[in-house]
């Protein structure tokens, strides 16, 4: 191989990494946007007030934001919510409605 096709090799590799973590970047997000539609529904709250409720839960309970967003859809569906996920998601949600209230 010549050094300018090893190059344009790197450079194609590169870029198929780069794309894979973009597509895996939408689908995240995708999935965080339809969780926090569920905790709008679920708790009665503002978007603003929802991603912080998504956001809370994953600080709190260690664990990344789009498992805590695919756990939330499945239990808007009716599933379970890990006990750990559930506990904290309640507390976050009265965080919300406390802080709703005061003007937070």
């Amino acid at each position: 191989m010549t050094a300018g096709a090893t190059e344009l090799a790197r450079e194609c590799e590169r870029l198929r990494v780069e794309n894979r973590q973009l597509q895996r970047a939408v689908s995240s997000h995708a999935l965080i946007d339809q969780a926090i539609g569920a905790v709008i529904v679920l708790g009665r709250i503002r978007q603003d007030e929802a991603w912080g409720v998504l956001r809370d839960v994953s600080q709190r309970t260690n664990t990344k934001l789009s498992l805590i967003a695919e756990h939330v859809l499945k239990f808007a569906q009716g599933g379970d919510l890990p006990q750990p996920e559930l506990d904290e998601f309640r507390r976050a949600l009265e965080r919300n409605r406390i802080g709703s209230r005061t003007g937070r």
